[in-house]
């Protein structure tokens, strides 16, 4: 009878601890007023339109700043350290992504676009992994803002470049006879919309699910104890896999803004 007692009172001590997890989670993947780091301060966002993840968001712009305004040396004929390795983006994003999906002159144009969308987002995605910094690109609202500023050279962009008449000829393709067109034309003006909505959740689920994935894992330990500390090593390789992941989603979603960019820029090709 003790024990079956011990049993019956230990059950809810695991419920408690499995409730403490998830909320440790989802408050670690959520947006707050507060950014609260352990032995060192308890900061009370006191800004009406400033949060957390927004607070994120000047924190990654101001490296970006630094980056490009102290660190990186312009002009230097052979480039070195960080300098090179920058650089080495900036022409891999240049040529291989703009001008590549653009043509020559667009591609020109748009690079400092597409620049600013990869650094700024990759960033974002390692600040989400220093301990007791938050994920601000697991937060739809700014996945959906950077998407917007897609959409929005899709549309405006296409029609200062083209006109109104080469903005709507982008939803024509080009040898379906006219009947079709009553079908395809309208299915095309939605996806253009569809391209912008799946930049949006592509960077929010993946960055998220990483987070909550970590969380989840070493949660295990806390409810299970010893049992569960080979999890430790799981979430260890699942961190240093999402580093990689960090830089993939930043390259994945700035070529799929010059991807689509370039179908309403060019939709004869």
């Amino acid at each position: 009878m003790t024990n079956e007692m011990a049993e019956v009172q230990s059950a809810p001590d695991k419920e408690t601890l499995m409730d403490e997890c998830i909320n440790l989670i989802l408050h670690h993947v959520g947006d707050s007023k507060t950014w609260d780091v352990p032995f060192l301060f308890t900061l009370d966002i006191k800004v009406p339109t400033v949060t957390l993840h927004v607070l994120m968001l000047f924190i990654g712009a101001g490296l970006m700043f630094y980056l490009f305004g102290s660190v990186y040396r312009k002009g230097v004929m052979v480039p070195t350290g960080i300098t090179n390795l920058l650089e080495t983006f900036v022409v891999y994003i240049r040529d291989e992504i703009a001008i590549n999906f653009l043509g020559d002159e667009d591609g020109r144009r748009m690079t400092p676009l597409f620049c600013n969308f990869f650094f700024f987002i990759l960033l974002l995605n390692l600040i989400g992994l220093v301990p007791f910094m938050a994920s601000s690109t697991g937060n739809i609202n700014v996945t959906l803002g950077l998407s917007m500023v897609t959409l929005g050279i899709m549309i405006f962009g296409t029609i200062f470049k083209n006109g109104i008449g080469g903005f709507v000829s982008a939803f024509i393709p080009h040898g379906i006879p006219w009947p079709v067109l009553i079908l395809v034309v309208p299915i095309e003006f939605i996806g253009m919309f569809i391209k912008a909505a799946a930049l949006t959740i592509r960077l929010f689920a993946n960055m998220m699910a990483g987070h909550v994935v970590i969380g989840a894992l070493i949660a295990l330990v806390v409810v299970f104890g010893y049992f569960g500390a080979p999890a430790v090593l799981l979430a260890f390789g699942i961190y240093f896999l999402k580093i990689f992941v960090c830089l993939l989603q930043a390259y994945i979603f700035t070529l799929l803004s010059a991807m689509f960019i370039g179908m309403m820029y060019h939709p004869a090709h």
